[in-house]
């Protein structure tokens, strides 16, 4: 029979598959709505659709270097129980492979993985472990040396954060202690060039409120603020801040007597920015008794 669009929304509606694998499901029953739905079980899809709503904000940040280009590539899973496992470490590791060829997530979701798709073995591997998970970010830097660094790391290039540090000049010594350094400090931009202009300008609002509060007269209060937005930099940008290796410099210094420069930098953390919303049991229970 032909397969509608009709058709393949009220199977997506009923078991959360996506539209590929509904009218896959679908074209292999002949349009039989019931067998379809066995077809998807039986290949883990409605199960993995399942548990879509839950959320996965632990996992593990991949990185990967090579011919002076480094991704970082972060996948999600419920608990942090599941990044101890050998199985996604594999996963997540070839997903970082196949992102050594893309630019964004998008083209990492449909790039090939052993003749899969990555889309695909993520959703396999829900079925198999029994998890909400998500291919979530993923950052690319070029430059003419690119150093990794993982802190707490699960395994070979992967752990809870990940950072790639671009310079120019070879010292990757010098380019791993920038990268713990990031890793600690987590700096919000390479230099004040880079820093969004809305940050500057909500932090010197702030500090404005602040001194007017002091009743000084306005001159004053014009001082007060560039000596406070010259303290604000230095913290929150790379270049400006207290190296963690030698204090007495900032990274920029320090980078001038390793005869590097550094060009730039990412750092992905596990879970960053997402929001897990917790309910105390009694709340949980009162809920069910009421429904």
């Amino acid at each position: 029979m032909a397969i509608t669009a009709a058709l393949v929304k009220d199977l997506r509606d009923r078991t959360g598959a996506g539209m590929m694998d509904a009218k896959k499901a679908l074209t292999e029953t002949d349009g039989d709505m019931e067998a379809a739905i066995d077809w998807l079980r039986t290949k883990g899809l409605a199960k993995a659709a399942k548990k879509s709503d839950r959320t996965a904000a632990e996992g593990l940040v991949a990185v990967q270097v090579k011919d002076g280009r480094g991704v970082a590539v972060e996948v999600n899973s419920e608990t942090d129980f599941v990044g101890k496992n050998a199985d996604f470490q594999a996963m997540v590791a070839s997903f970082a492979t196949a992102a050594m060829g893309v630019n964004s997530v998008e083209e990492l979701k449909s790039a090939h993985v052993n003749g899969k798709t990555v889309e695909e073995v993520l959703t396999e591997k829900i079925a198999t472990i029994g998890e909400n998970m998500s291919v979530r970010r993923m950052s690319v830097i070029e430059g003419e040396t690119v150093v990794s660094y993982v802190h707490n790391a699960a395994a070979d290039g992967m752990g809870k954060i990940g950072v790639l540090v671009a310079m120019k000049g070879g010292n990757d010594a010098f380019g791993r202690q920038v990268a713990m350094h990031i890793a600690a400090a987590n700096p919000a931009s390479l230099s004040q060039a880079d820093l969004d202009p809305a940050v500057v300008e909500k932090e010197k609002n702030v500090q404005m409120e602040i001194a007017r509060e002091s009743g000084k007269p306005e001159a004053v209060i014009e001082k007060m603020i560039v000596g406070r937005m010259q303290k604000f930099m230095a913290e929150v940008t790379l270049l400006g801040q207290a190296f963690v290796v030698n204090p007495d410099l900032t990274v920029e210094a320090a980078a001038k007597e390793a005869g590097v420069e550094i060009t730039g930098f990412l750092r992905l953390e596990v879970g960053e920015g997402i929001v897990v919303e917790k309910e105390d049991f009694a709340a949980e229970v009162a809920k069910v008794g009421r429904g």
